[in-house]
């Protein structure tokens, strides 16, 4: 046996559909075996809540060793989990094809099953997790929406009583117009000089690109119509992601299966399906192939989807560059999405900002901590801010004016602890003889706004 593994990790099939899943014995023996390999080794003290809580338990109990933790207990290890995936495909030596076969974030998903299939998961994250119904419902009545769940508002005192939401966290707003209305009322314009010409994409506008920051949606289909590329842009629903959060695997596996058989006959006319969000082109890469690999449509489109990013650096390495870029005038600080960097594609979004003139971009490779739904949440959002930490202190002390991250929910919570730092750093400041100078304004966007931007789409 080899100490660590030298060989590329892979991943097993999650084996969701086996009577022993679910099975709360096994389930226990599993994670007391796959703990204390951790427990061992350690490496991932760093990463988020779950495995100092796991340490904790481990160095607090009577024989110091993971045999004294009661299993009871286990329960808080998942809870901290966000599904981030960093743990095994950046830390751990000991994945498959290792025979110590650690899937830790499968591991924390298979409990979080088991809490959903005992009804163990409280109805209020269930119903914010019906992304499609809410936004359907909240979009209609945008202003009034975006109003109330601003932090400081008089209505989020009521909210966080509510549904656990915490008054101070940042809510996505919502768009009074979906993406898909917005391309419906003005159809792209294909440009005909466009150096990509003949290639063909569907963007996929996922969710939070539908309902929320839909210009994201809107300049990435318009990067892609200057380059020539015969862009549709379609919205099948939801990729489930809040619904793996919660364990709710039959659901996701089933909506796997709807989505790739709706994109199917666009791969099959030689369309790329292009994902705007790094959370969903992962389970459309990974998840959904992994609860089902034997499924053909889900298996086709692993095979022909790109994330945006990821897919635009492929059209200007092929293709070259249409038109010309303008400097900023500002450098950058980027940060790496976990699901960004869980696709294992390389750091696209960094690609795709160094090809502007003058412009330094400075990378971060560190989670954010926010997790999705789980940062906003009363238990965590103190805890997600603390995680983020590292990020936080690495955007100000690059002192570059914009920042963005590939993903938005963590580029707004990036962007809270970032203003939360410069208050403390404030007080501080009052206290000392130093002089007080006024704090650096972060402007916040997503690499394709800067992209975009640099090339004179507005």
């Amino acid at each position: 046996m080899k100490e660590g593994s030298l060989e590329a990790p892979t991943r097993h099939p999650l084996d969701w559909e086996n009577s022993d899943f679910l099975n709360k014995e096994l389930i226990d023996k599993e994670m007391t075996r796959q703990f204390d390999v951790c427990h061992g080794c350690r490496r991932c003290f760093n990463l988020c809540g779950s495995f100092p809580k796991l340490f904790d338990l481990v160095d607090n109990s009577a024989t110091g060793e993971l045999d004294s933790v009661s299993t009871d207990e286990y329960g808080a290890v998942v809870d901290d989990c966000t599904l981030c995936d960093m743990c095994f495909l950046t830390k751990c030596p000991y994945v498959p094809p290792h025979e110590f076969n650690i899937d830790f974030p499968h591991l924390m998903l298979r409990y979080k099953a088991y809490q959903f299939s005992e009804k163990e998961v409280p109805f209020t994250k269930k119903q914010i997790a019906e992304v499609d119904r809410n936004a359907a419902v909240l979009g209609a009545v945008a202003p009034i929406v975006n109003v109330m769940n601003d932090v400081g508002s008089i209505a989020r005192p009521l909210l966080q009583k509510i549904a656990s939401i915490d008054a101070k966290a940042s809510i996505p707003t919502f768009s009074g117009k979906t993406l898909i209305r917005q391309i419906k009322d003005a159809p792209l314009q294909i440009n005909p000089l466009g150096k990509a010409n003949g290639e063909k994409a569907v963007l996929y506008a996922t969710c939070y690109g539908n309902y929320n920051e839909t210009q994201i949606g809107l300049l990435a289909a318009k990067i892609l119509a200057h380059f020539g590329v015969q862009v549709d842009v379609q919205y099948p629903g939801c990729c489930g992601m809040p619904q793996l959060e919660l364990g709710n695997i039959q659901r996701v596996a089933d909506g796997g299966v709807r989505i790739a058989d709706f994109f199917a006959p666009f791969i099959n006319d030689g369309y790329t399906i292009v994902s705007l969000i790094p959370s969903c082109s992962l389970m459309m890469k990974s998840e959904w192939p992994l609860m089902h690999p034997y499924h053909q449509a889900i298996q086709q489109l692993k095979m022909h989807t790109k994330d945006i990013s990821e897919y635009i650096v492929s059209l200007i390495n092929r293709f070259g560059l249409t038109g010309s870029l303008s400097s900023l005038g500002s450098d950058v600080t980027l940060h790496l999405a976990c699901h960004a960097r869980a696709q294992n594609v390389g750091a696209k979004a960094a690609e795709l900002l160094r090809l502007i003139p003058d412009t330094k971009v400075s990378v971060v490779e560190r989670c954010s901590g926010h997790g999705g739904t789980w940062g906003m949440m009363v238990d965590h959002f103190e805890l997600a801010l603390t995680v983020g930490k590292p990020v936080i202190r690495q955007v100000l002390s690059n002192n570059h004016t914009l920042f963005a991250s590939e993903c938005p929910l963590a580029a707004e919570h990036i962007r809270q602890g970032i203003e939360r730092q410069q208050k403390m750093n404030a007080r501080s400041t009052e206290q000392s003889t130093e002089a007080v100078t006024a704090p650096i304004i972060f402007q916040k966007m997503h690499p394709i706004e800067i992209f975009a931007r640099a090339l004179g789409i507005k």
